[in-house]
Protein backbone atom coordinates (compact mmCIF):
# COMPACT_ATOMS: atom_id res chain seq x y z
CA UNK A 1 0.00 0.00 0.00
CA UNK A 2 0.72 3.22 -0.85
CA UNK A 3 1.81 5.60 2.41
CA UNK A 4 0.88 3.86 5.57
CA UNK A 5 -2.33 2.85 7.76
CA UNK A 6 -3.39 6.56 9.04
CA UNK A 7 -2.93 8.04 5.63
CA UNK A 8 -4.66 5.15 4.55
CA UNK A 9 -7.51 5.24 7.04
CA UNK A 10 -7.89 9.29 6.54
CA UNK A 11 -8.37 9.13 2.86
CA UNK A 12 -11.20 6.66 3.49
CA UNK A 13 -12.66 8.36 5.87
CA UNK A 14 -12.77 11.89 3.46
CA UNK A 15 -14.23 9.56 0.74
CA UNK A 16 -16.63 8.36 2.77
CA UNK A 17 -17.88 12.04 3.81
CA UNK A 18 -17.29 12.79 -0.20
CA UNK A 19 -20.46 10.48 -0.28
CA UNK A 20 -22.59 12.01 2.54
CA UNK A 21 -21.36 9.60 5.35
CA UNK A 22 -20.98 12.19 8.65
CA UNK A 23 -17.82 10.30 9.88
CA UNK A 24 -15.79 13.28 11.58
CA UNK A 25 -12.56 13.23 14.05
CA UNK A 26 -14.29 11.54 17.00
CA UNK A 27 -15.60 8.74 14.35
CA UNK A 28 -12.18 8.52 12.99
CA UNK A 29 -9.94 8.18 15.90
CA UNK A 30 -12.83 5.50 17.11
CA UNK A 31 -11.93 3.60 13.67
CA UNK A 32 -7.94 4.15 14.20
CA UNK A 33 -8.36 2.41 17.84
CA UNK A 34 -10.20 -0.08 16.40
CA UNK A 35 -7.68 -1.09 13.63
CA UNK A 36 -4.73 -1.10 16.54
CA UNK A 37 -7.02 -3.69 18.40
CA UNK A 38 -8.32 -5.66 15.60
CA UNK A 39 -4.63 -5.51 13.24
CA UNK A 40 -4.65 -6.08 9.68
CA UNK A 41 -4.58 -9.89 9.28
CA UNK A 42 -8.17 -10.68 9.09
CA UNK A 43 -10.17 -7.95 6.07
CA UNK A 44 -13.48 -9.27 6.88
CA UNK A 45 -12.83 -8.59 10.72
CA UNK A 46 -11.29 -5.31 9.56
CA UNK A 47 -14.26 -4.56 7.34
CA UNK A 48 -16.36 -5.13 10.36
CA UNK A 49 -14.64 -3.50 13.02
CA UNK A 50 -14.55 0.53 11.18
CA UNK A 51 -18.24 -0.33 9.43
CA UNK A 52 -18.76 -0.19 13.46
CA UNK A 53 -17.15 2.91 13.87
CA UNK A 54 -18.67 4.63 11.05
CA UNK A 55 -21.31 3.81 10.25
CA UNK A 56 -24.20 5.54 12.00
CA UNK A 57 -27.23 5.05 9.60
CA UNK A 58 -29.22 2.13 7.69
CA UNK A 59 -28.62 2.82 3.62
CA UNK A 60 -24.57 3.54 4.37
CA UNK A 61 -23.44 0.29 4.23
CA UNK A 62 -23.87 -0.76 0.86
CA UNK A 63 -21.16 2.74 0.13
CA UNK A 64 -18.99 1.80 2.89
CA UNK A 65 -18.04 -1.27 1.41
CA UNK A 66 -17.55 -0.11 -1.65
CA UNK A 67 -15.53 2.47 -0.29
CA UNK A 68 -13.83 -0.54 1.75
CA UNK A 69 -13.26 -2.43 -1.22
CA UNK A 70 -10.97 0.90 -2.75
CA UNK A 71 -8.73 1.97 0.44
CA UNK A 72 -8.57 -1.72 1.60
CA UNK A 73 -8.22 -3.38 -1.52
CA UNK A 74 -7.84 -7.52 -1.44
CA UNK A 75 -4.78 -7.46 -3.51
CA UNK A 76 -2.78 -5.78 -5.73
CA UNK A 77 -2.58 -6.18 -9.79
CA UNK A 78 -4.36 -8.82 -11.67
CA UNK A 79 -5.17 -12.00 -9.85
CA UNK A 80 -2.97 -14.98 -9.77
CA UNK A 81 -4.59 -17.40 -11.59
CA UNK A 82 -4.31 -15.17 -14.24
CA UNK A 83 -0.81 -15.14 -14.07
CA UNK A 84 -0.13 -18.72 -14.18
CA UNK A 85 -3.13 -20.33 -15.62
CA UNK A 86 -6.07 -18.63 -17.08
CA UNK A 87 -8.73 -20.05 -19.12
CA UNK A 88 -7.64 -19.66 -22.48
CA UNK A 89 -11.10 -19.41 -24.23
CA UNK A 90 -14.80 -17.30 -23.25
CA UNK A 91 -16.27 -20.81 -23.32
CA UNK A 92 -13.39 -22.16 -20.78
CA UNK A 93 -14.55 -19.56 -18.35
CA UNK A 94 -17.98 -19.99 -18.61
CA UNK A 95 -17.84 -23.96 -18.16
CA UNK A 96 -15.72 -22.62 -14.92
CA UNK A 97 -18.23 -20.00 -13.96
CA UNK A 98 -21.47 -22.14 -14.76
CA UNK A 99 -19.65 -24.81 -11.82
CA UNK A 100 -19.04 -22.95 -9.43
CA UNK A 101 -22.03 -21.14 -9.11
CA UNK A 102 -23.64 -24.68 -9.58
CA UNK A 103 -21.59 -25.55 -6.46
CA UNK A 104 -22.12 -22.04 -4.72
CA UNK A 105 -18.59 -22.03 -4.52
CA UNK A 106 -17.33 -18.73 -2.69
CA UNK A 107 -13.99 -18.73 -3.00
CA UNK A 108 -13.92 -19.80 -6.84
CA UNK A 109 -16.32 -17.17 -7.99
CA UNK A 110 -14.15 -14.82 -6.13
CA UNK A 111 -11.86 -15.81 -8.37
CA UNK A 112 -13.93 -16.05 -11.52
CA UNK A 113 -14.79 -12.69 -10.93
CA UNK A 114 -11.08 -11.20 -11.06
CA UNK A 115 -9.97 -13.45 -13.97
CA UNK A 116 -13.14 -12.16 -16.20
CA UNK A 117 -12.42 -8.85 -15.16
CA UNK A 118 -8.35 -8.94 -16.82
CA UNK A 119 -9.49 -11.40 -19.86
CA UNK A 120 -12.78 -9.04 -20.84
CA UNK A 121 -13.35 -6.30 -18.95
CA UNK A 122 -9.86 -3.88 -20.15
CA UNK A 123 -10.09 -1.46 -22.49
CA UNK A 124 -7.49 0.98 -23.75
CA UNK A 125 -3.96 0.70 -22.51
CA UNK A 126 -4.18 -0.46 -18.73
CA UNK A 127 -1.13 1.70 -18.52
CA UNK A 128 -2.39 4.97 -20.45
CA UNK A 129 -4.52 7.50 -19.30
CA UNK A 130 -7.34 6.43 -21.32
CA UNK A 131 -7.43 3.10 -20.52
CA UNK A 132 -9.22 1.45 -17.32
CA UNK A 133 -11.59 -1.78 -16.68
CA UNK A 134 -15.37 -1.73 -17.31
CA UNK A 135 -17.59 -4.10 -14.92
CA UNK A 136 -19.91 -3.35 -18.09
CA UNK A 137 -18.01 -4.84 -20.63
CA UNK A 138 -16.94 -7.76 -18.47
CA UNK A 139 -20.88 -8.72 -17.71
CA UNK A 140 -21.76 -8.34 -21.86
CA UNK A 141 -19.66 -10.58 -23.03
CA UNK A 142 -19.13 -12.77 -20.23
CA UNK A 143 -23.57 -12.83 -19.67
CA UNK A 144 -23.64 -14.71 -16.77
CA UNK A 145 -27.24 -14.40 -16.31
CA UNK A 146 -27.50 -16.72 -19.81
CA UNK A 147 -26.36 -19.67 -17.39
CA UNK A 148 -29.45 -20.29 -15.29
CA UNK A 149 -30.80 -23.05 -17.00
CA UNK A 150 -27.71 -24.54 -17.23
CA UNK A 151 -26.61 -24.30 -13.65
CA UNK A 152 -30.32 -25.58 -12.58
CA UNK A 153 -29.77 -28.56 -14.29
CA UNK A 154 -26.42 -29.45 -12.78
CA UNK A 155 -28.00 -28.68 -9.18
CA UNK A 156 -31.10 -30.96 -10.28
CA UNK A 157 -28.40 -34.07 -11.21
CA UNK A 158 -31.28 -35.51 -13.39
CA UNK A 159 -33.45 -36.04 -11.15
CA UNK A 160 -37.10 -34.82 -10.83
CA UNK A 161 -37.87 -32.31 -8.41
CA UNK A 162 -40.86 -30.61 -7.17
CA UNK A 163 -42.06 -27.39 -8.56
CA UNK A 164 -41.93 -25.61 -5.38
CA UNK A 165 -38.56 -26.89 -5.12
CA UNK A 166 -37.23 -25.98 -8.07
CA UNK A 167 -38.61 -22.62 -7.47
CA UNK A 168 -36.39 -22.22 -4.94
CA UNK A 169 -33.00 -23.85 -6.67
CA UNK A 170 -33.96 -21.09 -9.72
CA UNK A 171 -33.80 -18.17 -7.44
CA UNK A 172 -31.01 -19.40 -5.36
CA UNK A 173 -29.38 -19.62 -8.19
CA UNK A 174 -30.49 -16.04 -9.63
CA UNK A 175 -29.09 -14.94 -5.84
CA UNK A 176 -25.69 -16.51 -6.59
CA UNK A 177 -25.55 -14.53 -10.30
CA UNK A 178 -26.47 -11.38 -9.08
CA UNK A 179 -23.52 -11.73 -6.31
CA UNK A 180 -21.26 -12.78 -8.83
CA UNK A 181 -22.08 -9.53 -10.79
CA UNK A 182 -21.29 -7.84 -7.40
CA UNK A 183 -17.97 -8.95 -7.62
CA UNK A 184 -17.33 -8.12 -10.75
CA UNK A 185 -18.32 -4.91 -10.62
CA UNK A 186 -15.60 -5.00 -7.01
CA UNK A 187 -12.91 -6.14 -8.94
CA UNK A 188 -13.70 -3.73 -11.56
CA UNK A 189 -13.54 -0.73 -9.71
CA UNK A 190 -10.28 -1.59 -7.96
CA UNK A 191 -8.44 -2.18 -11.34
CA UNK A 192 -9.63 1.15 -12.30
CA UNK A 193 -8.65 2.65 -9.31
CA UNK A 194 -5.27 1.51 -9.70
CA UNK A 195 -4.90 3.13 -13.44
CA UNK A 196 -7.11 6.15 -12.64
CA UNK A 197 -6.33 6.74 -9.01
CA UNK A 198 -8.32 5.64 -5.92
CA UNK A 199 -9.98 9.29 -4.85
CA UNK A 200 -11.61 9.34 -8.82
CA UNK A 201 -12.81 6.09 -8.79
CA UNK A 202 -14.07 7.07 -5.22
CA UNK A 203 -15.83 10.12 -6.35
CA UNK A 204 -17.59 9.11 -9.58
CA UNK A 205 -17.83 5.14 -9.25
CA UNK A 206 -19.70 4.22 -5.98
CA UNK A 207 -23.74 4.16 -6.45
CA UNK A 208 -24.25 7.05 -3.89
CA UNK A 209 -26.57 6.39 -0.59
CA UNK A 210 -30.22 6.06 -1.57
CA UNK A 211 -31.05 9.63 0.30
CA UNK A 212 -28.63 11.06 -1.98
CA UNK A 213 -30.28 9.30 -5.25
CA UNK A 214 -30.96 11.91 -7.86
CA UNK A 215 -35.26 11.14 -8.34
CA UNK A 216 -35.33 11.87 -11.79
CA UNK A 217 -32.23 9.37 -12.57
CA UNK A 218 -33.19 6.83 -10.11
CA UNK A 219 -33.66 3.17 -11.51
CA UNK A 220 -36.66 1.12 -10.47
CA UNK A 221 -34.33 -0.66 -7.58
CA UNK A 222 -33.46 2.50 -6.42
CA UNK A 223 -36.68 3.58 -6.07
CA UNK A 224 -37.97 0.59 -4.57
CA UNK A 225 -34.84 1.07 -1.95
CA UNK A 226 -36.53 4.39 -1.27
CA UNK A 227 -39.41 3.54 -1.14
CA UNK A 228 -38.21 1.32 1.89
CA UNK A 229 -36.82 4.67 3.99
CA UNK A 230 -40.58 6.07 3.94
CA UNK A 231 -41.49 4.71 7.59
CA UNK A 232 -38.11 5.10 9.07
CA UNK A 233 -37.90 8.97 7.76
CA UNK A 234 -41.50 9.16 8.26
CA UNK A 235 -40.88 8.57 12.21
CA UNK A 236 -37.93 10.86 12.48
CA UNK A 237 -39.62 13.79 10.74
CA UNK A 238 -42.88 13.55 12.74
CA UNK A 239 -40.30 13.73 16.07
CA UNK A 240 -38.82 16.67 14.52
CA UNK A 241 -42.49 18.59 13.57
CA UNK A 242 -43.60 17.57 16.95
CA UNK A 243 -40.48 18.76 18.85
CA UNK A 244 -41.00 22.22 17.21
CA UNK A 245 -45.04 22.39 17.36
CA UNK A 246 -44.09 22.09 21.51
CA UNK A 247 -41.65 24.82 21.23
CA UNK A 248 -43.97 26.93 19.46
CA UNK A 249 -46.71 26.80 21.99
CA UNK A 250 -44.80 28.96 24.54
CA UNK A 251 -46.16 32.01 22.81
CA UNK A 252 -44.81 35.16 23.84
CA UNK A 253 -43.96 36.88 27.31
CA UNK A 254 -47.58 37.93 29.41
CA UNK A 255 -46.50 41.14 30.50
CA UNK A 256 -48.85 41.71 33.49
CA UNK A 257 -48.65 37.70 34.85
CA UNK A 258 -44.93 38.37 34.94
CA UNK A 259 -45.24 41.56 36.54
CA UNK A 260 -47.62 39.91 39.30
CA UNK A 261 -45.17 37.21 39.75
CA UNK A 262 -42.24 39.65 40.61
CA UNK A 263 -43.70 41.07 43.35
CA UNK A 264 -42.78 37.68 45.57
CA UNK A 265 -39.37 38.79 44.58
CA UNK A 266 -39.36 42.42 45.38
CA UNK A 267 -39.88 43.46 41.67
CA UNK A 268 -37.66 41.24 39.90
CA UNK A 269 -39.25 39.27 37.15
CA UNK A 270 -37.67 35.86 37.82
CA UNK A 271 -39.96 33.93 36.69
CA UNK A 272 -41.57 35.17 33.26
CA UNK A 273 -45.51 34.00 32.40
CA UNK A 274 -46.20 33.17 28.66
CA UNK A 275 -49.34 33.34 26.82
CA UNK A 276 -49.61 29.99 25.47
CA UNK A 277 -50.60 29.57 22.08
CA UNK A 278 -53.05 26.86 21.15
CA UNK A 279 -52.33 25.87 17.71
CA UNK A 280 -54.57 23.41 15.63
CA UNK A 281 -52.71 21.18 12.93
CA UNK A 282 -52.43 22.38 10.09
CA UNK A 283 -54.27 21.22 6.56
CA UNK A 284 -52.07 20.14 3.51
CA UNK A 285 -52.73 20.05 -0.42
CA UNK A 286 -50.76 18.56 -2.96
CA UNK A 287 -50.78 19.55 -6.57
CA UNK A 288 -48.27 17.16 -8.30
CA UNK A 289 -47.40 16.29 -11.88
CA UNK A 290 -47.13 12.70 -12.80
CA UNK A 291 -45.97 12.85 -16.03
CA UNK A 292 -42.31 11.00 -17.35
CA UNK A 293 -39.54 11.03 -15.14
CA UNK A 294 -40.98 13.31 -12.67
CA UNK A 295 -43.69 10.56 -11.52
CA UNK A 296 -41.17 8.74 -8.91
CA UNK A 297 -40.43 11.82 -7.05
CA UNK A 298 -43.99 12.46 -6.87
CA UNK A 299 -45.31 9.45 -5.46
CA UNK A 300 -42.37 9.13 -2.95
CA UNK A 301 -43.64 12.53 -1.74
CA UNK A 302 -46.77 11.21 -1.65
CA UNK A 303 -46.26 8.40 -0.13
CA UNK A 304 -43.38 10.36 2.76
CA UNK A 305 -47.08 12.50 3.43
CA UNK A 306 -49.06 9.86 3.93
CA UNK A 307 -46.52 8.09 6.18
CA UNK A 308 -47.02 11.78 8.01
CA UNK A 309 -50.94 12.24 8.09
CA UNK A 310 -51.22 12.49 11.57
CA UNK A 311 -49.28 15.27 11.69
CA UNK A 312 -52.03 16.96 9.85
CA UNK A 313 -55.51 17.92 10.62
CA UNK A 314 -56.60 17.32 6.54
CA UNK A 315 -54.59 16.07 3.80
CA UNK A 316 -55.45 16.47 0.13
CA UNK A 317 -54.04 15.39 -2.95
CA UNK A 318 -54.35 16.43 -6.62
CA UNK A 319 -52.59 14.97 -9.44
CA UNK A 320 -52.71 16.50 -13.38
CA UNK A 321 -50.89 15.08 -16.58
CA UNK A 322 -52.43 16.92 -18.52
CA UNK A 323 -55.52 17.06 -16.76
CA UNK A 324 -56.28 17.19 -13.22
CA UNK A 325 -58.31 15.11 -10.74
CA UNK A 326 -58.27 14.03 -6.86
CA UNK A 327 -56.70 11.11 -5.75
CA UNK A 328 -56.86 12.15 -2.28
CA UNK A 329 -58.85 8.56 -1.41
CA UNK A 330 -55.95 6.52 -3.45
CA UNK A 331 -53.07 8.05 -1.23
CA UNK A 332 -54.37 8.39 2.20
CA UNK A 333 -56.22 4.86 2.53
CA UNK A 334 -53.70 2.78 5.15
CA UNK A 335 -53.89 0.18 1.97
CA UNK A 336 -52.12 2.71 -0.67
CA UNK A 337 -49.70 0.08 -2.53
CA UNK A 338 -46.34 2.03 -2.97
CA UNK A 339 -44.84 0.10 -5.38
CA UNK A 340 -48.00 0.74 -8.09
CA UNK A 341 -49.49 4.15 -6.66
CA UNK A 342 -48.46 5.93 -9.73
CA UNK A 343 -50.07 3.20 -12.22
CA UNK A 344 -53.10 3.00 -10.10
CA UNK A 345 -54.04 7.01 -10.42
CA UNK A 346 -53.00 6.58 -13.97
CA UNK A 347 -55.54 4.05 -14.74
CA UNK A 348 -58.10 4.96 -11.96
CA UNK A 349 -58.04 8.95 -12.14
CA UNK A 350 -58.36 11.35 -15.57
CA UNK A 351 -54.98 12.42 -15.76
CA UNK A 352 -54.46 11.98 -19.70
CA UNK A 353 -57.09 13.85 -21.26
CA UNK A 354 -54.77 14.26 -24.97
CA UNK A 355 -50.99 13.22 -25.58
CA UNK A 356 -49.69 12.45 -22.05
CA UNK A 357 -47.52 15.31 -22.18
CA UNK A 358 -47.61 18.11 -18.88
CA UNK A 359 -49.95 20.87 -19.52
CA UNK A 360 -49.56 22.88 -16.35
CA UNK A 361 -51.47 25.74 -17.33
CA UNK A 362 -54.56 23.63 -18.26
CA UNK A 363 -54.58 21.45 -15.31
CA UNK A 364 -53.79 24.90 -12.42
CA UNK A 365 -56.61 26.14 -14.75
CA UNK A 366 -58.89 22.83 -13.77
CA UNK A 367 -57.55 23.35 -10.15
CA UNK A 368 -59.16 26.44 -9.81
CA UNK A 369 -62.26 26.15 -11.20
CA UNK A 370 -62.88 23.04 -9.18
CA UNK A 371 -61.07 22.37 -6.46
CA UNK A 372 -60.23 26.00 -5.23
CA UNK A 373 -62.40 25.45 -1.91
CA UNK A 374 -60.07 22.96 -0.91
CA UNK A 375 -57.35 25.74 -0.14
CA UNK A 376 -58.03 28.01 2.88
CA UNK A 377 -56.37 30.39 5.08
CA UNK A 378 -55.01 27.38 7.30
CA UNK A 379 -53.77 25.86 4.68
CA UNK A 380 -50.14 24.89 2.89
CA UNK A 381 -50.08 23.77 -0.75
CA UNK A 382 -46.89 22.10 -1.68
CA UNK A 383 -47.17 21.77 -5.73
CA UNK A 384 -44.76 18.80 -7.18
CA UNK A 385 -43.42 19.00 -10.60
CA UNK A 386 -40.74 19.97 -12.87
CA UNK A 387 -42.28 23.10 -14.21
CA UNK A 388 -41.62 22.29 -17.84
CA UNK A 389 -45.08 23.39 -19.93
CA UNK A 390 -44.11 22.10 -23.35
CA UNK A 391 -44.46 25.39 -24.30
CA UNK A 392 -48.09 25.89 -23.26
CA UNK A 393 -48.66 29.05 -20.86
CA UNK A 394 -47.94 28.82 -17.65
CA UNK A 395 -51.11 30.06 -15.92
CA UNK A 396 -49.20 32.50 -13.83
CA UNK A 397 -52.64 33.78 -12.92
CA UNK A 398 -53.75 30.54 -11.32
CA UNK A 399 -50.72 30.49 -9.33
CA UNK A 400 -51.52 33.68 -8.09
CA UNK A 401 -54.77 32.75 -6.67
CA UNK A 402 -53.92 29.81 -5.06
CA UNK A 403 -51.24 31.64 -3.23
CA UNK A 404 -54.13 34.30 -2.36
CA UNK A 405 -56.22 32.06 -0.51
CA UNK A 406 -53.36 29.72 1.39
CA UNK A 407 -51.09 30.21 4.08
CA UNK A 408 -48.36 29.06 2.86
CA UNK A 409 -47.42 27.79 -1.07
CA UNK A 410 -44.39 25.87 -1.51
CA UNK A 411 -43.03 24.52 -5.21
CA UNK A 412 -40.65 21.81 -5.07
CA UNK A 413 -38.95 20.98 -8.21
CA UNK A 414 -36.57 18.14 -8.61
CA UNK A 415 -34.86 19.28 -11.23
CA UNK A 416 -31.20 20.78 -10.93
CA UNK A 417 -31.40 24.90 -10.41
CA UNK A 418 -29.29 25.21 -12.99
CA UNK A 419 -31.73 23.52 -15.23
CA UNK A 420 -34.64 25.72 -14.27
CA UNK A 421 -36.41 28.09 -17.64
CA UNK A 422 -34.37 26.10 -20.04
CA UNK A 423 -35.67 25.00 -23.18
CA UNK A 424 -39.49 24.10 -21.94
CA UNK A 425 -39.11 25.38 -18.51
CA UNK A 426 -41.14 28.05 -16.66
CA UNK A 427 -39.48 27.58 -13.56
CA UNK A 428 -38.57 30.60 -13.04
CA UNK A 429 -41.47 32.72 -13.85
CA UNK A 430 -43.14 30.58 -10.98
CA UNK A 431 -40.81 31.14 -8.76
CA UNK A 432 -41.45 34.81 -9.19
CA UNK A 433 -44.77 34.10 -7.42
CA UNK A 434 -44.35 31.51 -4.99
CA UNK A 435 -40.92 30.17 -3.43
CA UNK A 436 -39.46 27.46 -5.50
CA UNK A 437 -37.23 24.98 -3.83
CA UNK A 438 -34.31 22.56 -5.81
CA UNK A 439 -35.69 19.10 -4.50
CA UNK A 440 -33.25 16.54 -6.26
CA UNK A 441 -32.81 13.79 -3.42
CA UNK A 442 -34.60 12.39 -0.64
CA UNK A 443 -32.02 14.33 1.76
CA UNK A 444 -33.07 17.60 0.29
CA UNK A 445 -36.73 16.59 0.58
CA UNK A 446 -36.07 15.48 4.32
CA UNK A 447 -35.10 18.89 5.27
CA UNK A 448 -37.63 21.07 2.81
CA UNK A 449 -40.30 18.88 4.76
CA UNK A 450 -39.10 19.82 8.19
CA UNK A 451 -38.17 23.24 7.45
CA UNK A 452 -41.48 24.35 5.46
CA UNK A 453 -44.21 22.55 6.94
CA UNK A 454 -45.75 24.81 9.34
CA UNK A 455 -46.72 23.57 12.82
Amino acid sequence: MTGGVPERLAAFVKALRAQGIPAGPSETVDAAAALEVLGLDDRSLVREGLAAALVRRGGQRAVFDAAFDLYFPAGIGAPERAREDPPSTLDELRDELAAALADGDREALSQLAGLAVEMLGQYGSSSGPGGGFSAHQTLERLQPQTLIARVLAAVRGGGARGAFTDRLDRDEIRRRVESFRGQVRTEARRRAAEVRGRERVARHAIAPAPDRVDFLIASRTQLAELRRTIQPLSRKLATRLAARRKRTTRGQIDLRRTLRRSLSTGGVPLRPAYRHRRPGRPEIVLLCDLSGSVAGFANFTMLLVQALRDQFSKIRVFAFVDSADEVTHLVTTGAADPEHLGARMLSEAALVRWDGHSDYGGSLAQFTSRWLDAVGPRTSVLILGDARTNGGDPNLDAVREIKARARHVHWLNPERRSLWSTGDSAALEYAEVVQMHECRTVQQLSALVTRLLPV
